[in-house]
């Protein structure tokens, strides 16, 4: 099921996903129902110990619940300081993908080893202060890499647009690997991020602070798009001047 849940999260790219940590925990049924008429094809789960970020979320229990109301990927973002003693427990509550962080871990290499052991989809993830160099050997292990926007774990944080200076150099070292967004991505962000390479944008507040989620991922969407459209110009272009 990972590897079939893993070719689903990249059969959806360039794709919106929701982070559920804005959502109403009191009908998460109803909630995942509504994104996926929305069109969500896959669902973000940020993953909080209080400890390696100053808040804290939830754990096992609401991925598995999650779990039983949808057979979208589930994509959990670990922003804790051990994830390898959560890791199994979170896959086999029905995680599809978990992504650490570079900063929480001694050894990139090792961790995402033993999580690739797991049978599961692999991400590694840093902090926009974070180089990328710090992604190592562990860069060539992994499924995905996700460039955090904002500083992890806390929130009212304006868009770094570091993030995508980040994202346009993995994108031309790594062009067959998943490049993920996180952080203060909306309409006026997303088509920024496409055009250097994204291809998954985790979004809260853009979609759940709306009151449609139907038309906050057509919005997004159409974020998306117009950076595709541009790109089309400008080549266009540089066939003309060629």
């Amino acid at each position: 099921m990972a590897t079939a849940a893993l070719q689903a999260i990249r059969d959806s790219a360039p794709a919106v996903l929701p982070s559920l940590l804005l959502c109403d925990f009191g009908d998460l049924k109803g909630e995942v129902a509504e994104l996926s008429a929305a069109g969500a094809r896959v669902l973000h789960l940020d993953v909080m110990d209080g400890n390696f970020v100053p808040n804290l979320t939830y754990g096992m229990p609401i991925v598995e619940g999650l779990r039983r109301h949808t057979d979208l990927p589930l994509d959990v973002h670990l922003m804790i300081t051990d994830p390898l003693a959560y890791a199994k427990p979170m896959v086999d509550a029905g995680a599809d993908m978990l992504t650490f962080h570079v900063e929480a871990v001694r050894d990139p290499v090792e961790t995402a080893g033993k999580l690739r052991d797991l049978g599961v989809g692999v991400g590694i993830a840093l902090n926009p202060e974070t180089p990328l160099a710090s992604f190592g050997d562990a860069i060539s292990m992994v499924d995905m890499a996700l460039v955090m926007s904002v500083e992890a774990g806390f929130g009212g944080q304006a868009f770094n647009p570091i993030a995508l200076e980040k994202l346009r150099s993995l994108r031309q070292d790594y062009p067959d690997l998943l490049l993920e967004i996180d952080g203060g991505i909306g309409v006026d962000t997303i088509s920024l991020a496409r055009a250097a390479g994204c291809d998954l944008f985790v979004v809260g507040s853009a979609i759940f602070r709306q009151d449609s989620y139907l038309a906050a991922i057509a919005d997004l969407n159409a974020g998306i798009q117009t950076a595709a459209r541009n790109e089309s110009v400008r080549g266009l272009k540089r066939e003309d001047h060629s």
